[in-house]
C-alpha cells in the first residue's frame, strides 16, 4: 500500500512540475506575441512579427529573468495607446530591437 502511496505522490509532483512548464511557455509565448504585434502595429508596420515572436519566445525559454522582463513589458503595454506606450520603454528596452 505504501508503494502506491509513493507513486501517487511522485507521478502528481510530476504531472504539476509539467503543468508550469506548459503554463509558462503559453504565458511566454502570448507575452512575445503581444509585443512584437504590439511594436509592428505602432512603430514599423513592415517589421518581422513572426521572427521576433521566435526569438522572444526562444530567449524566455533560455533565460528566467528575459521571461520576467517579457512579462513586465507585455503588462505594461497593456491597455496603452500607441503614444502612451513610450512609457514602456524602460520594461520593453531588452525585448524588443
Amino acid at each position: 500500500m505504501n508503494r502506491f502511496i509513493v507513486l501517487g505522490i511522485a507521478a502528481a509532483v510530476l504531472f504539476t512540475a509539467n503543468s508550469c512548464a506548459v503554463v509558462q511557455k503559453i504565458d511566454s509565448a502570448l507575452d512575445c506575441n503581444g509585443i512584437c504585434e504590439r511594436y509592428a502595429g505602432c512603430y514599423d508596420k513592415g517589421y518581422d512579427v513572426s521572427a521576433c515572436a521566435s526569438r522572444c519566445r526562444a530567449a524566455a525559454s533560455e533565460k528566467p529573468d528575459f521571461r520576467r522582463k517579457a512579462d513586465m513589458c507585455n503588462a505594461c503595454l497593456t491597455d496603452r495607446s500607441c503614444v502612451s506606450a513610450f512609457a514602456c520603454t524602460s520594461e520593453c528596452i531588452s525585448v524588443v530591437p
